[in-house]
């Protein structure tokens, strides 16, 4: 195998990784926007005749549980991240 065809192979393997880390990164945000902009504000009407330990659930998604998603989004991303950095040889690169 050539240099410049090693060299393909990896800026291709660096470009399909990059698009799954930004189409990831994307997702999640998207999620977290829609949990904190969305239930703590847009749908707090709605949300609000349901209750979580006593407070109001949009009340509660506006104080609280935009703070829970974002930290067990930030676990997901780790996970999938390090999938995706083995199946593309990127954590023997550090």
């Amino acid at each position: 195998m050539t240099d410049t065809s090693r060299a393909e192979i990896r800026r291709a393997e660096h470009k399909a990784y990059w698009k799954k880390n930004l189409t990831l990164m994307g997702a999640l945000l998207a999620v977290w926007f829609l949990v904190s902009f969305g239930a703590g504000i847009l749908f707090r009407d709605w949300l609000d005749q349901f209750s979580i330990g006593g407070a109001p659930l949009g009340f509660w998604f506006a104080q609280q549980g935009s703070i829970y998603v974002f930290v067990v989004l930030i676990f997901v991303y780790a996970v999938v991240m390090d999938r995706v950095e083995r199946r593309h040889g990127a954590d023997d690169q550090v």
